[in-house]
């Protein structure tokens, strides 16, 4: 079973123990108080029914990464389950900097913008019952991915859980609730995997429980339709810097034995950027070592979205 004491060292979100995180200040509607003193209301509506949206974004020299797309998503997110977040664009990125800025944090920072329809009167699914303004939230961190994820690989495993259509649960919302992701990880976990590979309602392959997946073909790359999955913006992200280079990538629908008898694999996400997996259900992808494509992904990647 999974405990808050299993070793982090494998997770696709792992990140090395920095000691600067202890003090940092969270950003908490318009307060910044020391993290351990950081509190929302057991009333709130993201605790109460995971009613609410958020955005991770990354600081790396200065500049928050592709910080328009996240705002962007962030909104649309908001205007598509009614959410007033009560402040505008240039609030909010005003918020973050803010944060940053009250921390002394100038690069290597991993930030978490959350938004709740706030506090309710009761606690019940009916959003008529909210009282006052959106709770916003924004945790600034140092974090940086494990070296040694990106050395040996991941290893994936095929959840039975799929992901969801947009009528059921859109997972491009990035939502507050994801329990059907947390329940494809902690399967993942229990067979000894790093994340999970999920598939989508016609069983093909969709994404990873947290990250966007990769395979590499005949030096192509290969990702999901993204009809069934959250289409990340690091992922668009390795699709634009790949593509601007001359080279060749499809968003098509792929099957389990295409994974399994691909030349390479890798995963995408905020916090990693492009990290390799070597081995999926117990099978070696290709030799069993990060390849050469995987690296050139990152390499075009890191030069895009630093340009």
């Amino acid at each position: 079973m999974t405990s808050a004491g299993n070793s982090t060292a494998g997770s696709a979100q792992g990140y090395l123990d920095d000691s600067r995180n202890e003090a940092v200040l969270v950003y908490v509607d318009g307060a910044f108080v020391p993290r351990h003193e950081a509190r929302v209301s057991v009333f709130d509506s993201g605790f109460v029914l995971g009613d609410g949206i958020w955005e991770g974004l990354r600081l790396k020299n200065g500049r928050l990464i592709q910080l328009d797309a996240h705002l962007d998503r962030l909104f649309e997110g908001a205007t598509s389950i009614a959410l007033d977040i009560g402040l505008s664009r240039e609030q909010v990125a005003a918020a973050v900097n803010e944060t940053l800025a009250r921390n002394g944090m100038t690069d290597g920072a991993h930030v978490r913008l959350m938004v709740t329809r706030g506090v309710k009167k009761t606690v019940n699914q009916d959003p008529r019952f909210v009282i006052g303004k959106a709770t916003i939230v924004i945790v600034a961190e140092y974090k940086t991915p494990r070296p040694d994820s990106k050395i040996r690989g991941l290893s994936l495993f095929t959840s039975t859980f799929r992901t969801s259509t947009p009528d059921v649960f859109d997972l491009r919302l990035n939502s507050h609730s994801r329990l059907n992701l947390i329940q494809a990880l902690i399967q993942a976990i229990n067979a000894g995997a790093d994340e999970a590979l999920m598939l989508d309602p016609q069983g093909f392959v969709a994404s990873c429980n947290s990250t966007n997946f990769f395979i590499v073909r005949r030096g192509a790359l290969w990702t999901s339709t993204g009809a069934f999955c959250f289409k990340g913006l690091t992922r668009q992200a390795v699709l634009d810097s790949w593509r601007a280079a001359g080279l060749p990538a499809e968003e098509r629908p792929f099957t389990l034995a295409e994974v399994y008898s691909a030349d390479e694999a890798f995963i995408t996400g905020t916090l990693g950027g492009v990290t390799p997996v070597t081995k999926v259900d117990g099978r070696v992808i290709g030799n069993g070592t990060p390849g050469p494509m995987t690296g050139r992904a990152s390499e075009h990647y890191q030069a895009w979205v630093t340009r």
